[in-house]
């Protein structure tokens, strides 16, 4: 079953000729990704969770975190959209150990944006960016395209673990045909 999970890449070790330009420009930014899309959206930026349970997280993120296979995280999956159109499917997986303290908050964010907590918090640490092209014959590919009408044949992605007072969460960001061009 791990064929079908996308292979992530330090962003060095990416070709750069091998990601489109415009989602290049989107990947490697290290700001808030919620903040840039708001920037972007002349119309109403908002974001609609499609799924929030707790799950066994796929094989690589939980080797991504460190995290016991087989031990069960709370997966958040939404859509950040600017009026009609997904621009970024976004999946956060919060190992259970995460979610105590200040940053049991984040099992009831509902609609609003994961960045916006993050950002937020001074003592926020982010790791190396990794990336990933992402298939049509992978999980990961379905979950993040299943709201559009024409599939493409790949989409490109981004993750990194965030430590909130040193406690990880794993963010990963699949950018959709519909991102503008030109942040």
């Amino acid at each position: 079953m791990h064929h079908r999970e996308p292979v992530w890449h330090q962003q060095g070790h990416i070709l750069r000729s091998r990601v489109p330009l415009d989602w290049w420009r989107w990947i490697i930014d290290p700001t808030s990704l919620t903040r840039r899309l708001q920037q972007a959206c002349k119309g109403q930026f908002r974001v609609e969770v499609v799924r929030q349970s707790w799950v066994v997280p796929h094989h690589n993120e939980s080797r991504c975190m460190g995290l016991p296979e087989g031990r069960r995280a709370l997966l958040r999956e939404v859509y950040l959209y600017c009026d009609d159109q997904p621009w970024v499917f976004a999946r956060t997986v919060i190992p259970m150990s995460t979610l105590s303290g200040r940053e049991r908050r984040l099992m009831h964010l509902g609609n609003k944006p994961l960045g916006a907590v993050l950002f937020a918090d001074p003592g926020m640490q982010r790791s190396e960016v990794e990336l990933a092209c992402i298939g049509s014959g992978q999980k990961l590919y379905k979950r993040a395209t299943q709201c559009l009408a024409k599939q493409p044949k790949s989409i490109w992605g981004r993750r990194s673990v965030f430590r909130l007072h040193d406690k990880p969460l794993l963010v990963s960001e699949i950018f959709l045909p519909d991102i503008p061009n030109h942040p």
